[in-house]
């Protein structure tokens, strides 16, 4: 595919559309699409040459891209290792030397690697950029469900180049002893407006249906793609590397297959040949060539669904007949699917930088494509589903307190794809198929199977995970009551393709470009829409409610979310989950109109939150304990996240219940029901002020630890805290983690879980996961409320945090009577 034009810009994604990426990670994604297709470059800090690309457990994959300069016959590495395989070459007719390397840059959809090669007999030089890009498009929910991921090679100059790249089959099978099966497709393309391109495709021998073997997948096949103009060739990876690097071209060899994944090494290899010393054209000194990766799997999963245990088809097979359909459409629909892709990252990027800093948005970016690497989508274009592993931890399937701390992400960028990640448990709920009076931790043990647990034997985090769920149903109808539609541009572009008509014209949401309809577009608002979606649900948020209005207040001994903590009895932060998640219950109940209910659930909130501050807070006040009997402990109370989340602090008071009260009850609020004014607060502001200074004394080198028991850090846990701290308290827990990815030894996928002494995992090696979204946590709360959540915590930059001696506020707490400074009050 030749690319000219804005295409060609496109192609360069961050590297031409966003300023330079300030952080240092010690990994980038590279194509990460979901839990299967999900490339990384290992070793990020140093030439992308020294090792070998990673999946996201931190096994190698063979991926190797080549340069070769016909006017000096010398090869570069530009990523892999694949010119080891060169050494020793008898026939040897060729040099191998390195390029300059000018680093990676990155955005939310995209990582470019930039190099420069300069002809050691002539003046003439040569710049390749490789982009990969999996694209973010949250206008266009066709599209973020294609699993397939974008590789673009992008050369600037004078100088010709030759481009190899190849892959193995360490990319389809994660036992390394399985025969690989593969062979070279070349559709005939009868459409002029279709771009002609070839394919590798490639699997296992013998398939193993919704398995995997160390985290990969054991079934499905993958595509790798390319023009139809390229070389390519199959066979042993010495032989192929080396007939590339004799004669800078591919001998067009396809090999025998199957065989095992090493027995003689078979790598499937394309090569590209860009001429730009202008003695074909003299205008030509930038060209470019669209490559793609596409893992095809059917069924994706399965799943205990109202109607029993489905293997559920990918959503693409509602759009396609064919895998090659939807692979010649996705290649076609590079320059759309860039277009929208930047726009999102343009927006974060704004957005990102206006909430924290650079550092911010480079942290946001860097885990927005981690999300996504855990996601599978299924289901139908007007109701889809969005599936999700818990990667690396322990892979449940649909793991709520793993939903919980990403849901941020969504919310700022989709608010209706969290609908489609909580739809299959409220499914498999409502049809009866779990037993417990409580939320559900997961829909099965290890994904992709997600058979339930109609023993009800799940790990027990039942207030946890009733908290969670009712908090995120309530941020979510808030969110689309507010209108809160995708805030990055609603219309295709001019140059999108259209998806066939015979097959949208059925569909409800998705208009003929693949864009996601708005609610006026499908004749319908936000308010009814938010409506209807709780009422659906309705009986499981008052069995989850009732739940906790009988067990949040005083939790008995058991897991929260921190399970690596192991269990305890009278956490302070896990009981305000459950105390806020009764008050999310009442405005919930307001929401379907369902007054009475309304009123009695936040006066049970009312009635818990002041007992819970008697018996959470610490005896000087300086601090919220980490359990209730625990006296000389602390804790990150990142719960209260979701007080200001759900409108409850703002200085305007947007909950429901206020406008569904009764003409008698408005007449008592006009007499002074401090219960129900508009400037009343759930939760009081000295909670806010006293742990945003507690933070600010507690914060070590590398973030802020969860509380006093050891030193480890959860990243989703910091910026739900660093929210709503003051903007010195959270610069300063900014700016330490910013620090950590600078510096972490740790060398994998951005991990949530870090050692903020020595930036090492602290044992646990979380690696990949998606609460990383709970980066998100500051753009989130921004948009949240129609914009005004953050207005209610203006106060905690009314003053400096206060200093605090945190060595006596513990000792103090431990002591009767015993003063430690000043009193909140007095400060």
């Amino acid at each position: 595919m030749r690319l000219s034009g804005w295409t060609a810009l496109a192609a360069l994604g961050s590297f031409m559309t966003t300023e330079a990426s300030t952080l240092t990670p010690p990994v980038l994604p590279l194509a990460v699409r979901n839990p299967y297709l999900s490339t990384w470059l290992g070793n990020a800090r140093h030439e992308p040459w020294s090792s070998w690309p990673i999946f996201w457990t931190g096994k190698t994959f063979g991926f190797g891209i080549l340069a070769s300069i016909p006017e000096t016959n010398t090869v570069y590495p530009l990523l892999g290792a694949p010119h080891h395989f060169l050494k020793g070459d008898q026939k040897s007719n060729f040099t191998v030397a390195f390029p300059q390397y000018h680093g990676a840059d990155f955005d939310a959809s995209t990582t470019n690697l930039t190099y420069t090669i300069s002809s050691s007999k002539s003046d003439k030089a040569v710049k390749i950029t490789l982009s990969f890009l999996s694209p973010i498009t949250p206008t266009s929910t066709f599209r973020q469900a294609l699993p397939a991921s974008y590789m673009t090679f992008v050369v600037e100059g004078d100088l010709n180049v030759s481009l190899f790249v190849d892959i193995n089959g360490e990319w389809v099978s994660g036992d390394r002893q399985n025969e690989v099966a593969w062979e070279l497709h070349e559709p005939k393309n009868s459409n002029k407006s279709e771009t002609a391109i070839k394919s590798w495709r490639i699997s296992r021998a013998q398939q193993q249906l919704l398995t995997e073997h160390d985290d990969q997948a054991e079934w499905g096949t993958l595509y790798f793609s390319g023009p139809a103009d390229i070389d390519h060739q199959a066979g042993e990876i010495r032989s192929v590397t080396r007939q590339f690097a004799r004669h800078g071209h591919l001998n067009n060899d396809t090999e025998s297959s199957p065989r095992r994944m090493f027995d003689k090494e078979p790598i499937f290899a394309f090569a590209k040949h860009f001429v730009l010393d202008g003695a074909y054209n003299a205008t030509t000194h930038t060209d470019s060539a669209v490559f793609t990766f596409s893992l095809i799997q059917d069924p994706v999963v399965q799943f205990a669904s109202s109607r029993g245990l489905t293997q559920m088809r990918p959503l693409w097979a509602s759009y396609f007949f064919t895998a090659e359909d939807m692979l010649q459409f996705h290649y076609d629909d590079y320059e759309t699917a860039a277009k929208l892709a930047n726009d999102y990252s343009t927006q974060l990027a704004k957005d990102a930088y206006a909430s924290g800093s650079s550092e911010y948005k480079d942290i946001a970016e860097l885990s927005a494509r981690q999300i996504f690497g855990a996601t599978q989508w299924a289901g139908t274009p007007d109701n889809p589903i969005l599936f999700l592993k818990e990667i690396s931890s322990n892979g449940n399937f649909q793991t709520v307190d793993v939903i919980f701390p990403a849901f941020p992400f969504f919310l700022y960028t989709n608010p209706q794809w969290l609908a489609y990640l909580l739809e299959p448990l409220l499914e498999h709920q409502l049809s009866g198929q779990y037993p417990n009076d409580y939320s559900m931790h997961d829909l099965g043990t290890h994904f992709p199977n997600a058979t339930g647990h109609n023993d009800g034997n799940d790990e027990y985090m039942p207030v946890e995970e009733c908290g969670n769920m009712l908090i995120m149903a309530l941020a979510l109808a808030n969110a689309l009551k507010d209108g809160s539609q995708p805030a990055f541009g609603r219309e295709a572009p001019v140059f999108a393709q259209l998806i066939n008509p015979s097959v949208v014209d059925e569909f409800i949401s998705v208009d003929q470009y693949g864009m996601d309809k708005s609610f006026e577009d499908m004749g319908t608002t936000g308010s009814k829409v938010a409506k209807r979606w709780v009422s659906k649900s309705y009986s499981l948020w008052e069995k989850w409610n009732g739940y906790l209005v009988r067990e949040s207040l005083i939790p008995e001994n058991q897991l929260c979310t921190d399970d690596f903590a192991g269990w305890l009895a009278n956490q302070t932060n896990l009981a305000l989950k459950g105390i806020v998640g009764i008050r999310a219950m009442a405005d919930l109940s307001a929401i379907v109109g369902n007054d009475k209910d309304a009123k009695e659930y936040k006066r049970i909130a009312d009635d818990y939150i002041k007992q819970w501050e008697d018996f959470g807070i610490s005896k000087d006040g300086t601090h919220a304990k980490l359990s209730y009997t625990w006296q000389g402990s602390w804790t990150t109370l990142y719960n209260l996240y979701a007080d200001a989340l759900l409108c409850f602090h703002t200085s305007e008071n947007k909950s429901p219940i206020r406008d569904s009260v009764s003409e008698a009850q408005d007449q008592a609020r006009l007499v002074g029901d401090s219960s129900v004014t508009s400037k009343s607060t759930f939760i009081p502001d000295r909670i806010y002020q006293i742990q945003s200074d507690w933070y600010y004394n507690v914060v070590q080198r590398y973030g802020l630890p969860l509380d006093q028991r050891n030193l480890q850090a959860k990243s989703d846990w910091e910026f739900f805290a660093a929210a709503i701290t003051s903007k010195k308290t959270r610069s300063t827990i900014l700016t330490n983690v910013a620090r950590w990815v600078n510096e972490t030894v740790t060398g994998l996928p951005f991990t949530d879980l870090y050692d903020t002494e020595t930036s090492n995992y602290p044992g646990a090696q979380f690696k990949a996961r998606p609460v990383v979204g709970g980066h998100f946590a500051f753009l989130a709360l921004e948009r949240a409320c129609g914009g005004k959540a953050t207005e209610g915590l203006k106060f905690l930059d009314e003053r400096s945090p206060a200093f605090i001696d945190v060595a006596m506020a513990l000792e103090a707490d431990m002591v009767e009577d015993k003063p430690v400074g000043k009193s909140p009050s007095e400060l």
